[in-house]
């Protein structure tokens, strides 16, 4: 895309790039097109330097917010490892930026997908017994 910084729109990119996963399953579950949902985070971005970034590319400080919610979501669920579930739910839990737009526009419902991804997680969640 052209930037000197990795955002939370990079993040959501990666995601969906990867093409599986806990994070994957759960948005095309609630119905979410890849393919929709990347063309979104490009029409919300604005292209940058068709140049090559020199040296590491920084964090922006709302992609740094994130990672922290993602680290505390793994905690909260005790796994010793980030993975995609964890990023997506820190991804929901920002409210700012291009991947929070895409969200918007997208329909994309966080009690939802959080629900989703704790019952990817665990079959039995939300079950009565």
């Amino acid at each position: 895309m052209g930037h000197r910084h990795l955002g939370t729109e990079h993040l959501l990119l990666g995601l969906i790039k990867l093409g599986q996963g806990v994070a994957v399953n759960v948005l095309r579950t609630q119905g979410v097109d890849l393919t929709t949902a990347c063309a979104e985070v490009e029409k919300l971005s604005q292209l940058g330097s068709p140049e090559k970034a020199p040296g590491n590319i920084p964090y922006t400080p709302r992609m740094k917010r994130v990672l922290a919610l993602a680290r505390e979501e793994a905690d909260k669920l005790q796994h010793t490892y980030v993975g995609t579930e964890h990023l997506l739910l820190g991804l929901l839990r920002e409210k700012e930026g291009v991947h929070a737009g895409v969200f918007r526009a997208l329909g994309v419902e966080p009690d939802e997908i959080r629900r989703d991804v704790l019952r990817e997680l665990d079959p039995n969640f939300g079950a009565t017994g």
